[in-house]
């Protein structure tokens, strides 16, 4: 009896380490309650069980990534040329095969149309990928990238990527922080070029470094190192595609991933960490 309750609390709370409550059996499952208790990091193993799963959370995120970037470039009434490149670039920087770009066009399109409603397609992706921090933390980067293609939010954008904040759990200051990290990200990347060019200060720089790791300058160097590990940690290839961002998706990722990187490097050159 006690083997048996083992091997159910095994396969419910380590996934892919159930063979070692099997073996461990009552000891094995007291250590899968004592990991998880200690760690809260047990949703993450479920995401590289089955394949199938995987291939679907992958079909529904391109979908709702796509679906939603054309509802966001229809915000306004009319779809920009600006917004038009931006959805371009974003699939040739990404590689698409020919397949998933038909497809990701085709969703563009249907996301575009004015009679369009984006309730149901979140609530599509909640129920596939809804219990991934990550993958939904990741989309509505995503599309606040695009909501920012011409250089500003529209109101009616803002008020979209709120819906859909609310929708993936987040609230009004945690869609705030996430907007402001975006930004910030956006132009501590498109400065470094004019930083060299104009000579600009490096107390500007640093500035904007900062804000790309979501931290202030009075932050302590711990907090930093936090702030830095938990980006980089989002952004992980391997994590990304393991929880069901297709694979045409980690060059955006990837990208993100270096941008925090130059920040995070510019920052220790100006403090002993």
């Amino acid at each position: 009896m006690f083997r048996l309750i083992a091997i159910i609390l095994g396969i419910i709370l380590l996934g892919t380490l159930g063979i070692g409550i099997l073996i461990l059996g009552v000891v094995g499952a007291l250590i899968g309650l004592i990991y998880a208790a200690i760690t809260g990091r047990m949703p993450q193993f479920n995401f590289s069980l089955n394949p199938l799963k995987a291939q679907q959370r992958q079909a529904v995120f391109l979908e709702t990534v796509f679906v939603l970037m054309g509802k966001l470039a229809k915000a306004d009434g009319r779809i920009s040329q600006v917004e038009i490149d931006h959805v371009e670039a974003f699939i040739q920087k990404m590689g698409m095969s020919a397949e998933h770009r038909q497809e990701a066009i085709r969703q563009f399109k249907r996301g575009a149309d004015p009679e369009f409603e984006i309730n149901a397609t979140l609530d599509h992706f909640m129920k596939n990928c809804g219990s991934s921090f990550n993958l939904r933390q990741v989309l509505l980067v995503y599309l606040t990238v695009m909501a920012l293609a011409d250089g500003k939010l529209d109101p009616a954008e803002r008020q979209i990527l709120e819906q859909i904040a609310r929708h993936l759990g987040f609230n009004q200051a945690e869609f705030n922080r996430i907007l402001e990290m975006v930004l910030s990200q956006a132009h501590f990347s498109s400065g470094q070029q004019q930083y060299r060019q104009a000579g600009a200060s490096s107390a500007s720089q640093l500035d904007d470094a900062y804000k790309a790791l979501g931290v202030s300058k009075d932050a302590s160097n711990q907090e930093i190192k936090r702030a830095y590990r938990k980006l980089m940690s989002q952004y992980h290839p391997d994590k990304l595609m393991g929880q069901g961002v297709p694979e045409d998706m980690i060059a955006v990722a990837t990208e993100q991933a270096k941008e925090i990187q130059v920040a995070y490097d510019l920052i220790k050159k100006h403090r002993d960490i």
